[in-house]
């Protein structure tokens, strides 16, 4: 593998931030997992699934907007630093619980709600400190895209650890190992040399500035053609791993181990994907490799549904995964790249609410779907709906080509063309 795949790295701060976030993910796939595993357990039901999707993130879409402008109008670093340590108490707060043996499904979504509601200011406020964790510019699109392989190198590890865990020890223990793991990531905050933060005078309130953000998007139609997108792939497809556990439980007939191996595959092919995004070289057609790999997350999807055979659906789901960490990174880095500075945090809160605020959405019309329809045939229309979102992204694509040799096309905005071809 090239050094270059992880010239990021050459920053100190970056470096920091990676060990320290690496460590605190693994903590929360371990925690997801179990929270997962707890509420199927205790319900059966493949709907609860969606619900406590919906508790941890439509908190995250519904206070996105006023995330970004805090990251915007304050300092980032102690932002983030605040983010971190009140998750750190929520980890802890479900520990108690989960150990003590005195509690409800509802207690369980009532502190997911707690961590949706954190998120929403933590998301903006990391994404947009990592621009200064960065000495070298160039290497933001690098660091972007290491930041997915620590996501889903911790999937990949976080669930196997989990399922583990689960079985041997307790939930309980998993729920512990995740608030520790906070440390980690605080520890790493501190340690940190930043630039010093400069407050700039506001003559707008909050809502004046989230205006603003609206309208620069609105201005702005290859932006905002990657957040639609993504929105809609957030709210029809990547509600699938919400189904997971019945695929380990019923249709695999397996325990919480076999759930860790698929949740762990899932985040094998992300992080295969992640490392091929690092590896890229500079100048690279990010728009042309995110329609290909939506395609590949779709055939994925459309292969693992009805897979019979375990190994061959885990192969499958690790191709599936390939193609969905590009949805993902590339939206971001090409946001991160292409944004104007001064709008970083409010763009970046719009494109967590098209991945935070449209997944829980989808998380109970999935779950719905599929008690109507089927676990397998609902990922099945998964596999349907990236598909056509995969042809959305090459019609675009043919768009803009058309438009910079001059071809005439019409005065509807870019978007609306694509999505009437």
């Amino acid at each position: 593998m090239k050094i270059t795949t992880f010239r990021a790295f050459k920053s100190r701060n970056y470096r920091l931030y990676f060990i320290g976030q690496s460590i605190s993910l693994i903590g929360t796939w371990m925690q997801k997992t179990a929270v997962s595993w707890v509420i199927y357990t205790l319900t059966h039901s493949k709907f609860m699934l969606g619900v406590t999707l919906f508790a941890t993130m439509f908190p995250s879409f519904l206070f996105s907007f006023l995330g970004g402008v805090v990251s915007d109008r304050y300092n980032r670093f102690k932002v983030l630093l605040l983010t971190q340590a009140i998750s750190m108490a929520q980890a802890l707060l479900l520990t108690a619980l989960i150990f003590f043996k005195n509690y409800s499904v509802w207690e369980i979504i009532v502190l997911s709600v707690l961590l949706g509601i954190v998120n929403a200011f933590d998301v903006p406020a990391r994404q947009s400190l990592v621009y200064d964790m960065v000495n070298d510019k160039k290497d933001l699109p690098n660091a972007l895209a290491l930041n997915s392989s620590m996501v889903n190198l911790s999937r990949l590890i976080g669930p196997a650890i989990a399922g583990l865990i689960i079985e041997k020890w307790g939930d309980d223990v998993c729920f512990g190992l995740n608030a520790f793991s906070f440390v980690a990531v605080i520890a790493s905050l501190l340690l940190m040399k930043l630039p010093q933060y400069v407050a700039k005078p506001h003559t707008k309130n909050v809502f004046g500035e989230l205006k603003d953000g609206l309208v620069y998007i609105k201005r702005t139609p290859a932006i905002g053609f990657l957040i639609l997108m993504l929105a809609l792939i957030s709210l029809f497809v990547l509600p699938y791993t919400t189904l997971i556990p019945v695929f380990a439980k019923d249709i695999f007939h397996g325990t919480a181990s076999t759930f860790g191996v698929i949740d762990s595959c899932i985040g094998l092919g992300a992080f295969a994907g992640a490392i091929f995004l690092a590896s890229l070289k500079p100048g690279s057609n990010l728009r042309k490799i995110l329609a290909v790999n939506t395609i590949v997350f779709g055939l994925g999807l459309l292969f693992f549904s009805h897979a019979a055979y375990y190994p061959l659906a885990l192969l499958f789901a690790i191709i599936g995964a390939f193609g969905m960490m590009s949805q993902i990174t590339i939206s971001n880095t090409l946001i991160q790249t292409t944004v104007n500075p001064a709008m970083r945090g409010r763009v970046i809160s719009f494109y967590a609410m098209a991945f935070f605020g449209m997944q829980p959405l989808g998380g109970l019309i999935i779950g719905s779907v599929s008690q109507a329809i089927g676990v397998r045939n609902t990922v099945l229309a998964q596999g349907i709906i990236a598909l056509l979102i995969g042809a959305l992204h090459f019609r675009y694509l043919k768009i803009m080509k058309l438009k910079q040799h001059g071809a005439p096309l019409t005065d509807k905005p870019e978007i609306e063309v694509a999505l009437q071809a």
